[in-house]
């Protein structure tokens, strides 16, 4: 059950509804998620802005959904999880990859390294280390990776709490 109603154009406040009329006019649509951000035009614009960012990253769009899924595992938003489920097959995963990316890991010992961290990130950020960044660039990743991690975590973490509290959940099939 919806905690916050979607809001359509007309209904948001003016600067949500420019930003909700300018998507609707480029994509045909917005999403349930963005249509109930439109409540706060900060939140909207900024979810919008990072959602942007880090599609520019360097992680690879696979490993970016599999760090998704581990993170929204443990944040525990249904829509999420099935938007990356979705997200991941479109990006070439497998069963397997989505099942054990959910539980914060993957066959390959590299990406489960960065995966692990993303997921510590998110729940132990304070424990996190220099070794652990030595481990990270023993496994051959780059620093600029490394340093996009935090942010596609907060991008989950953003998403996935603001769905909760929204009482935003994944369409009955």
């Amino acid at each position: 059950m919806s905690n916050l109603p979607a809001l359509t154009p007309e209904e948001a406040p003016a600067k949500s509804r420019d930003i909700l009329n300018d998507i609707i006019g480029r994509h045909g649509s917005v999403g349930p998620m963005v249509s109930t951000m439109a409540h706060s035009p900060a939140l909207l614009q900024g979810y919008l802005d990072l959602s942007r960012a880090m599609k520019r990253t360097k992680i690879p769009r696979a490993l970016s959904e599999k760090i998704s899924l581990a993170v929204q595992e443990q944040i525990g938003c249904g829509l999420c999880l099935a938007a990356h489920t979705e997200a991941g097959r479109a990006a070439g995963l497998t069963d397997t990859d989505i099942a054990l990316a959910r539980q914060g890991t993957a066959t390959d010992a590299r990406e489960a390294a960065l995966i692990a961290f993303a997921v510590r990130v998110l729940t132990e950020p304070a424990s996190l280390t220099g070794d652990d960044i030595t481990l990270l660039r023993a496994h051959g990743w780059s620093d600029r990776v490394i340093a996009e991690i935090p942010g596609l975590v907060s991008l989950n973490l953003l998403t996935g709490a603001f769905n909760l509290v929204a009482g935003l959940e994944p369409a009955r099939q």
